[in-house]
This record gives structure tokens, sequence and C-alpha cells, in this order.
């Protein structure tokens, strides 16, 4: 089955004068789609496979492209808007076609200019590819698929007065609070983070560096590659202020001074009263 929004692997089975017809493993004509000359290889044989992306041409009806669309049926992604009609808006998505938002779908009314965090799925009365900037919709914390500790990707959607709501793997609501950010963030961002906490009612706390003990080595890691690139030295001590401290280092000053122990105690760096030095 060749489905709309997808790559497939679709193997040549004749050239035509509009461009190659595709078919995938079954074999069964009505599953074949056509890859328009436009998009055709220079060189190619009868039974080759190409892996192309499957949607709607203008005319509705199923078509093969070697383009590589910014988002794939049922993922998110942060996109352009290029164009608003009285039926809806159309977002830029890396193929000749844009991508439609309806006007129901729209959290908040798109312009043209404007980028827009989107949910892309398939309409399932007109069977169309089409966005949705409602994207919590399309999460559900019902039943987490994840715990304390592991390590997630995550997209920013927007900031609140305590933090900044999440998207968890794709599939979970969360939330970073603003003291756990120590570097920029903005709608659309794609992150590593790590599960904070899960709460008895399904929400998800998130940190963007590793809880607890677990921070500790790659923290460290971290000011030792500081320390290299400056020449073995650091302005910081323990008495730092957690403002020079995220400006020098982007992590907290609780995470720094467990840093900065684990290093000094294996008497790799010395502290003294103007910052931490490299031990040659």
């Amino acid at each position: 089955m060749v489905n709309i929004g997808e790559y497939h692997t679709l193997t040549i089975d004749r050239d035509t004068p509009p461009g190659l017809f595709l078919k995938d493993e079954s074999g069964d004509k009505d599953n074949e789609v056509l890859l328009p000359n436009k998009y055709k290889p220079e060189n190619f044989e009868i039974g080759d496979e190409l892996e192309v992306f499957v949607y709607l041409d203008h005319d509705e009806r199923p078509v093969a492209t070697t383009l590589k669309p910014y988002v794939h049926l049922d993922e998110f992604a942060f996109l352009e808007c290029v164009d608003v009609t009285n039926m809806g808006a159309f977002l830029d998505w890396g193929l000749e076609k844009h991508l439609f938002v309806p006007f129901k779908e729209q959290a908040y009314p798109m312009k043209e200019g404007g980028h827009y965090l989107i949910f892309c799925y398939l309409d399932e009365d007109t069977q169309r590819l089409v966005a949705s900037s409602k994207v919590n919709h399309f999460l559900d914390n019902t039943e987490l698929t994840v715990e304390p500790y592991e390590k997630v990707n995550l997209i920013v959607t927007n900031k609140t007065d305590i933090g900044f709501n999440l998207i968890v793997n794709e599939l979970h609501q969360g939330l970073v609070y603003h003291d756990d950010v120590f570097q920029e963030l903005k709608t659309g961002d794609q992150v590593t983070g790590w599960v904070k906490k899960t709460r008895t009612d399904n929400k998800i706390d998130v940190t963007l560096q590793r809880p607890g003990y677990r921070s500790i080595e790659p923290n460290a890691d971290a000011v030792m590659n500081e320390l290299e690139m400056k020449n073995g030295f650091l302005p910081l001590t323990d008495k730092s202020t957690p403002e020079e401290i995220k400006a020098e280092l982007e992590m907290s000053k609780k995470s720094f001074k467990k840093a900065i122990g684990m290093l000094y105690k294996k008497r790799l760096i010395a502290i003294e009263e103007d910052g931490i030095h490299l031990v040659m």
C-alpha cells in the first residue's frame, strides 16, 4: 500500500511521456504512482528502486517526488506561512504544492510571513494531508511512555510565566521550569532533555540537564572543555554569582559547584582566588 505523506521505496515499472510509473512490492496497478519527468533520475533502468515521498498534486492525484519535505505524516514541524486565502493558510513544507491549514485548525489566525509550529495529519474526510497549529490536540498524557531520568526528544511549543511548554517524544505534553533553563529557547526549537518527574496527574516535568547525580560527569566534562578552550583558566569560583556562571557555562550554580568539586578531588583543577586553573 502506497500511503500518502510517507517515504516509500518503489520499483520503476515503465517510462512514459509524463514520467516514470512506480509500483510497490504487491505489483498492483491500483497502487502505481507517477514520478514526474522533472524528478526523473538521469540514469535509470526499468526495475530500479527509488526512494520517494508520496503526496497529492494540484489535481489531488497521488504523485511521487524526490524532494525532501520538511514534515511527514504524523509529525510536528515549525513552518512558514506563505499565503492566506478565504479557504485558509498555506505553509512552505519544501514541496511545490503548499501544505494547507484550515481556519478551524489555526490556534491563532495565521499571517503571511509568520512561522508556526504545526502537526501534519491525514484528513479523514478529504484524504488530504493538512496541518494544524492546535498541536496540543495531538498529544496525550493518559498513558505515559516515559520514566524519570529517561532521555527524551523535545520540541518547544510556547513560553509561560513558569517555564516552557514542550512536546515530549512527539507524544506527550511536558514542562521545563525557568529555573532549569540555561539557554535561549523559542517556539519550534528541538532540544534534548531528561524527564525530571512524572506527577500523579500524569504531567511531565523536564530538565535540560541530567538530573541529580547523573549531571555531575557531563557538567565536569563541560567545565574541562571550556578550560581547554580558554587556555586553562576560567574566572569563576564557588563564590561567583549564578548569572556569571550561566553566562560562562550555561549551567546552574549548583551543577557548577558539583562539577568543580569532582574535578578538584581528581586533582584536575586548582581553585584560586582569581578563578579555576587547569592542572598541567
